[in-house]
């Protein structure tokens, strides 16, 4: 006879969702909340909120850059970035997966009149040469090289982290053409810490750089973009201009500071779940994960079996695994601080299952 409470437990296993579709959809803990409630606040667009003040320098300290500012949204950050580095008439060069280019909305051409070149990379990792061909001449037919985007974890290849020797190397590439850098870090402590390798030392080869804090960190809004301290003056202008002025903000930077002292050593766990799932999803008859290519948190699973991503979604859906169709035929899934216990054997049973039924 099974021990009581056996059956419940079962069924509190089954009810269980784990909601993969991204990072982003973390909520905040309950200290979070309280942290939010208790900021000192003030008028961050007068410049007097203390906690969006101690925020912003804490970001630039472990960036090792000069200045900080609060921001809405990662987009927002980044497109601020491009105003401020790129003249109107310019190009920018951007990896052909990158998200400023593809999950912007047209933001570079709309907000601040540049073109974008996108560029081909294996993994999102750029080549020299391949980048030199790609300068323009100096003549009045065309828009002159200006910036150069780079994006660190690299979202649009399955978190794949920059390494830091490329960057090293591109960074120097850059700056000897005389184009500003800008890196798109909205997951940079992912990299940092599945890497080793410093936050600061990343963010050395940028002259700006992009954070998130409501992804992996579990704020519920916010980015910071760092640089030197005449960039970032400039950029609270650009900021203003696209509305990205906040009043009380002190209650949401109040969150990310509570992420960023308690929630970046803890992305270790993400980026095992994410490696356990994608183990598991891949010894299923009829789904592909590219190990290789699993770095952080983000698991990109291909459908080998008839049917689309859309369609297995929507069956996992009825499992209780929530994941975001990226192409006619892939599915990704992000592990974050929210998701349940046991994800990394349940997970894969439950594609187990979606496929079983998606193929009858």
């Amino acid at each position: 006879m099974p021990a009581r409470g056996g059956a419940s437990n079962v069924r509190a296993v089954r009810d269980t969702v784990y909601d993969l579709r991204s990072d982003t959809v973390t909520r905040p803990s309950a200290p979070m909340k309280r942290a939010m409630m208790d900021a000192p606040l003030g008028d961050d667009v007068l410049g007097d909120d203390p906690t969006v003040q101690r925020l912003e320098a804490m970001i630039a300290e472990r960036t090792g850059k000069e200045a900080g500012l609060f921001f809405p949204s990662g987009t927002q950050s980044n497109e601020t970035a491009v105003n401020v580095l790129a003249p109107p008439g310019t190009e920018i060069l951007v990896e052909s997966r990158a998200h400023i280019y593809n999950f912007e909305s047209g933001g570079p051409a709309v907000l601040s009149g540049v073109q974008v070149q996108p560029v081909e990379t294996r993994a999102g990792v750029f080549d020299v040469d391949d980048l030199e061909a790609r300068i323009r001449p100096l003549d009045p037919h065309y828009a002159q090289t200006r910036l150069l985007c780079l994006e660190n974890t690299h979202n649009g290849h399955g978190g794949r982290i920059y390494p830091i020797e490329g960057m090293e190397e591109v960074s120097r590439w850059a700056r000897g053409r005389g184009l500003r850098v800008h890196l798109d870090g909205a997951r940079l402590f992912n990299a940092a810490v599945a890497s080793g390798v410093a936050v600061e030392r990343y963010a050395a080869c940028a002259d700006t750089v992009s954070l998130c804090l409501s992804k992996g960190l579990g704020a519920p809004v916010g980015t910071c973009l760092v640089g030197k301290a005449e960039t970032i003056d400039r950029a609270r202008w650009v900021r203003k201009r696209f509305g990205g002025g906040m009043r009380q903000a002190g209650i949401l930077a109040a969150a990310g500071i509570y992420a960023v002292e308690r929630n970046v050593e803890r992305l270790a766990d993400d980026h095992a779940a994410a490696r356990g799932i994608a183990e598991g999803v891949q010894q299923i008859d009829g789904l592909e994960v590219d190990l290789e290519g699993v770095q952080t948190n983000i698991v990109m699973i291909r459908l080998d079996a008839p049917g689309s991503a859309a369609a297995l979604a929507q069956t996992l859906e009825a499992e209780g695994v929530r994941v975001l169709p990226v192409g006619p035929r892939t599915v990704r899934a992000v592990t974050h601080l929210d998701v349940p216990a046991g994800a990394i054997e349940e997970v894969p049973k439950r594609f187990g299952t979606a496929l079983r039924g998606l193929r009858n």
